[in-house]
């Protein structure tokens, strides 16, 4: 048998090798102790906030975000936002479950069995170098989003953003449920585009609400989670990443048992859809009247602050505000504008054509030339070459170096190559529009449009604007001689001119208005006072004036809330001098409508803050101006406009041969059957037109004309208040009437019991009387 002891040089080097494990087993649980010690110590100094502030409990309980302000129309739908970030939050209830399926199956998998921080995802990580994935869970990412900032490439930097992340996630899952942490991190993920939250991200790309969204849908905005960039559907370079994404979300779906085989072999065919719908300040519907609501809530909230006494902020606060606007009828103004105007240019830019000062007419070339500078000196771009200490001179020369810009046409935006003189020409050529609708019995303001396109006109000619409204002044006229004299429509008075003399009234010098035809036939005769508001008879309207005073004219409309301080009180007032707003108009007329009873405008029903507390409620303002009967018999008046006056085209029996006018107006002939009280109205030089239309339930006012008096047409056919507002007017009442669900009447208006004043005459329009004249003309003054 072999010797099996061994010697005392083995027993010594197996003693060595115990002795050199023991100490490396040593150092390692020491090196392990080390490093839990530092790990533990690392997230002990994060969690203390030695690394950067962290969260207090009751950041924890109310994580700061900033939501958009909602303007609702009244028929429930988004008119806009007011935002510094576009986020409007959703709850979890409204999110489709394959929108939640989705973005667990792609971005955390073990989103529900986790307590914030995934073990086996961290470990995976570590192993592979983050080869095969990252260890973020959802509720990280929340925390990265609400609490910490990007880290830079220092290594050590991203430990220690890791380490916060950590500790924030571990704490948000103890305040919050797991749905409201997906609730809370879809509504915070910035996708573009100022799509900031899940509910903007599905309007923007999508244009449908989230719980709307299908499953592929569901899977393009979860597959923009990885970087809202590269995977941008609306961007054309990255539409393939997009779709590429989309796919890998969808077998992450079938992955996790989500959804079958089939399913996702049958979505992942489907091209990459998307509707693409922006939502910055600019587009959408109702652009100048959210820029005008945006006025009233600043001055709401100067005199209505927070409980603690701070001010509401319409960017960051999410109040939800309830407007009278009616995002149908809203939608049919607009259009009607674009379908007139857009053809009505047309024309003008044809009877330009030849004119030497183009746009402008009736003046000269030089003083052409100072509206163009005094427009350049208003620029933008004047302001800030100055700024940067350049000469007047340096400046107006800039104006005269052609460079490439983008200028609005009625067939789109085009890129050219033009002057900024020649710009601000261009600019100034284009006819503009204002228009405003309300219901008279409440006030409620439904459609308002400031101009034709906000992006490019800011100028609102609803509110803003202040021009001269010709003939649609004159029915306050009449209304104060029928409340004073109880006059009839059946009355009659002469043709013949009327001078008022110099000292009555105020008057400086004797005033003596003429007719517009102003042949002599126009001043033979008798008219009845309906005829004479219908054609617009201007001798009839000085003799009223003159009868009742300028004074009780200006009580009248200062009673319908219309600015009185630059309206002198003399008699020329009366055909329509003053200068007044679309907003001015409409909401006077509206006591007409309303038996005399004057209601003040409203635009916003309710305010309520995020979490759905009333803040404001609006209480109607009224008062009574006009006795019912006065009101009435100025409505019957005014139906003869819309019978055998300028407003007679809007009637299927009128018949003049007007081929040219047919090419200026859009949808002629209107047809309309249905009673209509209404006002054209023309300035001098056809600078301005007007019309005013009413119906029992809905009172709408149009202007159109440019932004300088001297852009006009050359002549009356197209130049007057019927051919260049009133077709705006017809164009969207057949929409209003199209739609069935806005009720709006096409009934007589209410006539008041016991009226007193005859309304019925009979004898109108025979004795040879013709009660259809020629193409209407009318000039006020």
């Amino acid at each position: 048998m072999g010797n099996t002891k061994k010697t005392a040089k083995e027993k010594k080097q197996e003693a060595e090798k115990r002795r050199k494990f023991s100490k490396y087993k040593s150092w390692f649980w020491s090196l392990f102790a080390i490093g839990i010690s530092l790990g533990v110590l690392l997230f002990l100094l994060a969690g203390w906030g030695v690394f950067g502030p962290m969260p207090t409990f009751e950041e924890l309980e109310n994580p700061e975000t900033n939501l958009a302000t909602e303007i609702f129309s009244s028929d429930g739908e988004t008119l806009g936002k007011y935002y510094n970030e576009n986020r409007t939050p959703v709850k979890f209830d409204d999110l489709p479950p394959h929108l939640i399926e989705a973005l667990v199956a792609t971005e955390d998998e073990r989103y529900f069995e986790h307590a914030g921080i995934d073990a086996r995802g961290t470990l995976r990580a570590a192993v592979y170098l983050g080869k095969k994935g990252g260890a973020s869970t959802i509720t990280q990412q929340l925390a990265k989003l609400l609490f910490t900032e990007n880290a830079s490439r220092n290594p050590l930097s991203r430990i220690i953003q890791k380490a916060k992340e950590w500790v924030i996630a571990t704490r948000l899952e103890r305040q919050y449920t797991k749905e409201e942490i997906i609730t809370m991190y879809l509504n915070k993920y910035d996708f573009l585009y100022q799509a900031v939250g899940v509910r903007s991200a599905s309007k923007i790309y999508f244009d449908k609400e989230p719980k709307d969204l299908n499953v592929e849908e569901s899977a393009v905005l979860v597959a923009m989670l990885k970087n809202p960039i590269l995977y941008n559907p609306a961007k054309e370079k990255f539409k393939d990443n997009a779709l590429s994404r989309r796919n890998v979300v969808l077998s992450q779906m079938e992955v996790n048992d989500y959804i079958s085989e089939a399913e996702k072999d049958s979505l992942q065919q489907l091209p990459l859809k998307i509707d693409f719908t922006p939502q910055g300040h600019d587009e959408g519907i109702a652009t100048y009247f959210r820029v005008y609501l945006q006025g009233f809530l600043k001055d709401w909230i100067a005199k209505n602050p927070k409980p603690d006494g701070t001010e509401y902020n319409i960017y960051r606060d999410g109040l939800k505000i309830y407007t009278s606007i009616d995002s149908r009828m809203q939608e049919y103004a607009e259009e009607a504008v674009k379908m007139h105007i857009s053809n009505l240019q047309k024309e003008f830019d044809r009877q330009n054509a030849n004119n030497k000062t183009a746009p402008f007419r009736d003046i000269t070339q030089g003083e052409a030339n100072d509206l163009i500078k005094n427009a350049m000196r208003r620029s933008e771009r004047w302001r800030v070459l100055r700024s940067q200490g350049l000469s007047e001179k340096e400046i107006e020369a800039s104006f005269e170096k052609k460079t490439e810009m983008q200028v609005f046409t009625w067939d789109g935006v085009k890129d050219t190559i033009m002057t900024p003189r020649d710009s601000i020409k261009h600019y100034k050529s284009h006819l503009l529009a204002g228009m405003m609708s309300m219901t008279p019995q409440t006030g409620e303001v439904k459609a308002w449009v400031g101009g034709v396109n906000f992006k490019h006109f800011k100028y609102d000619h609803v509110k803003q604007a202040k021009r001269q409204v010709g003939s649609t002044f004159k029915p306050f006229v009449y209304a104060t001689a029928i409340d004073q004299l109880h006059l009839s429509p059946c009355d009659t008075l002469p043709m013949s001119l009327y001078t008022i003399e110099a000292g009555k009234h105020g008057n400086m010098n004797d005033w003596t208005p003429r007719n517009s035809g102003d042949s002599s036939d126009e001043y033979i005769g008798m008219v009845t006072l309906k005829k004479a508001l219908a054609k617009s008879v201007n001798t009839v309207t000085a003799r009223l004036i003159d009868r009742i005073g300028p004074k009780p004219v200006i009580n009248l409309i200062e009673k319908l809330d219309i600015d009185t301080r630059n309206i002198p009180e003399v008699p020329s007032i009366a055909l329509g001098t003053a200068d007044l707003s679309v907003f001015e108009m409409v909401s006077a007329y509206g006591a007409f409508a309303n038996e005399g009873v004057y209601v003040k405008p409203v635009i916003v029903n309710r305010i309520e803050d995020k979490n759905g507390t009333i803040l404001y409620q609006h209480v109607p303002e009224t008062r009574d101006v006009l006795s019912s009967e006065a009101a009435y018999v100025t409505l019957n008046l005014m139906e003869g406009v819309t019978q055998y006056g300028s407003g007679q085209r809007l009637r299927g029996n009128w018949a003049v041969n007007a081929d040219h006018y047919k090419r200026a107006v859009t949808g002629y002939p209107y047809e309309f059957e249905n009673p209509i009280a209404g006002k054209t109205g023309t300035t001098q030089n056809q600078s301005d037109g007007w019309f005013m239309g009413m119906v029992p339930n809905l009172v709408t006012g149009v202007w159109v004309g440019a932004e300088d008096r001297a852009v006009h047409f050359p002549g009356i056919t197209y130049g007057q208040g019927a051919t260049m507002a009133l077709p705006i007017w017809a164009i969207y009442m057949k929409k209003v009437y199209g739609d069935k669900e806005l009720n709006v009447s096409k009934e007589a208006f209410p006539k008041p019991e016991n009226l007193t004043i005859e309304t019925n005459c009979e004898n109108y329009g025979k004795n040879g009387e013709s009660e259809v004249d020629s193409l209407p003309d009318e000039l006020d003054f």
